[in-house]
């Protein structure tokens, strides 16, 4: 569990479009090559430390004639961003991927003073 020291807490949410493979015939669709995309997210403000992180998929379009495989995750994630990081492998065709995010963590507050 995650305890902030401060009583300000900041919360901050997005949504990304991931890939969309299915255009240019890219590695998630044709289902060979890289089976992993990563894409770098930056915070409206800084945290005052890295902040708890949760990443789901909010839009998928996989092939209907192999088996849905994903993984998401949020991973090198410091005051400034993290990174969503979608895998899949074996024969899965993915299309495109969108995914939603949140981040809550302690925040500054400009107008606290340090007794």
């Amino acid at each position: 569990m995650r305890k902030f020291s401060s009583h300000i807490v900041g919360v901050d949410q997005g949504d990304v479009a991931l890939f969309s493979d299915f255009e240019d015939e890219g590695d998630m669709w044709t289902g060979e090559g890289a089976r992993l995309k990563r894409k770098k997210v930056v915070f409206s403000e800084v945290f005052d430390t890295a902040p708890a992180v949760t990443v789901a998929l909010s839009m998928w379009d996989f092939g209907h004639d192999t088996n849905v495989r994903a993984d998401i995750q949020a991973e090198k994630v410091t005051p400034k961003g993290f990174d969503i990081v979608f895998r899949t492998w074996g024969n899965t065709r993915v299309a495109r991927a969108r995914a939603t995010w949140q981040a809550i963590g302690a925040i500054s507050d400009d107008e606290a003073w340090d007794i």
